[in-house]
């Protein structure tokens, strides 16, 4: 009599990738690359926490589809850079992973292709490769880290990590966060309510334990020390906005009673903009306002931004593709971004 079958019942394949480590070294970073991702988290670290702290801004595009569009924004995002560096600390959205609520592209690493195929293997070399480009041209990086397994194969090339809405409440996350080397963001629930942000801090701020997987792509049990450099991160929610000043004061209220840094960074897309771009660049200036105002609790603020503004639909035929348009969420157009910065300079 067979043995009845009890395991992989819904499993179509299993495709074996390479050890975070043997993708290490075909893409390895130089003693150079290391020391400015070094530099650029303490850059980072003194924007988020140190009084005489630069304002700190995460732009770019809202995912990585096309490399040479993200490499022609990054040329124009270190020229930027360059320009507002006395008043501002500019890091490039570098984003490869996207959470999805019900079905949609998950992202580069996920499916590189645009096309289904899932060559997470290939997606993953994409995205290593595009890092070190990026960080080559003197532009620090930032990312969401989705899957627990990513940051083994590209976190040693990230500068800032966010958590996002939808994962600011996994236990999964927060273990991660806690054992990472940046600086990490978490944004407030969907809803709005800053309490899952507040608790996830509060636990990647500790040591945990969890299993993970090591350098050699077996499973391990990790043992972190616990990830001091984190921040609440203020998107909006389907309550409605929370980038105004009454609600700055409330974040910033919550975090000293519960004994955190008074640290607050605000996004200025999703809910805050009411997921409209053509809203964006109002909801950035009244955050620089604030700044500008003498709030120093108001450490940066986040900005969805592309080479051509919009979005659009996906998926279609790779052919009919806008160059430097986002296939996710709606961006603002270069010519905005740049003006939007400009200006906070001379504001800031």
């Amino acid at each position: 009599m067979n043995e009845p079958r009890v395991t992989d019942l819904h499993v179509a394949s299993n495709v074996t990738l390479p050890a975070p480590q043997e993708l290490l070294s075909q893409l390895a970073r130089t003693e150079k690359d290391a020391r400015f991702v070094q530099e650029s988290r303490a850059q980072i670290k003194d924007s988020l926490f140190a009084p005489d702290g630069r304002f700190l801004v995460i732009a770019g595009p809202c995912s990585i589809h096309d490399i040479q569009a993200g490499r022609e924004y990054a040329e124009r995002f270190a020229a930027l850079a360059e320009k507002v560096k006395e008043r501002m600390l500019l890091v490039m959205r570098v984003y490869f992973e996207k959470p999805r609520t019900t079905v949609g592209w998950k992202g580069l690493i996920m499916d590189p292709h645009l096309d289904g195929s899932n060559d997470i293997a290939h997606g993953l070399h994409m995205a290593r490769q595009f890092l070190l480009d990026v960080i080559r041209m003197g532009v620090p990086t930032a990312t969401e880290l989705l899957d627990p397994i990513t940051p083994q194969y590209i976190a040693d090339l990230i500068t800032w990590s966010a958590i996002g809405a939808r994962t600011t409440e996994s236990q999964t996350h927060r273990q991660m966060a806690s054992g990472l080397s940046m600086p990490i963001g978490f944004k407030n629930g969907t809803m709005g309510n800053l309490e899952p942000a507040i608790n996830a801090i509060k636990a990647a701020t500790q040591t945990q334990t969890f299993i993970g997987v090591g350098m050699d792509g077996r499973a391990s049990a990790v043992t972190t020390s616990g990830n001091p450099d984190c921040h609440i991160i203020l998107r909006g929610g389907e309550k409605g906005p929370n980038f105004n000043t009454a609600s700055v004061a409330e974040t910033r209220d919550l975090l000293e009673k519960h004994r955190l840094p008074a640290s607050i960074m605000i996004d200025a897309s999703h809910g805050n903009c009411g997921k409209d771009h053509l809203r964006m660049p109002t909801v950035f200036e009244e955050i620089v306002r604030e700044r500008a105002a003498g709030d120093r609790s108001v450490v940066g603020a986040m900005l969805e931004s592309n080479l051509v503004g919009g979005s659009q639909t996906f998926p279609r035929p790779l052919s009919e593709l806008v160059y430097g348009q986002s296939i996710t969420d709606a961006c603002i157009d270069w010519a905005t971004t740049e003006e939007l910065v400009l200006r906070a300079a001379e504001v800031l």
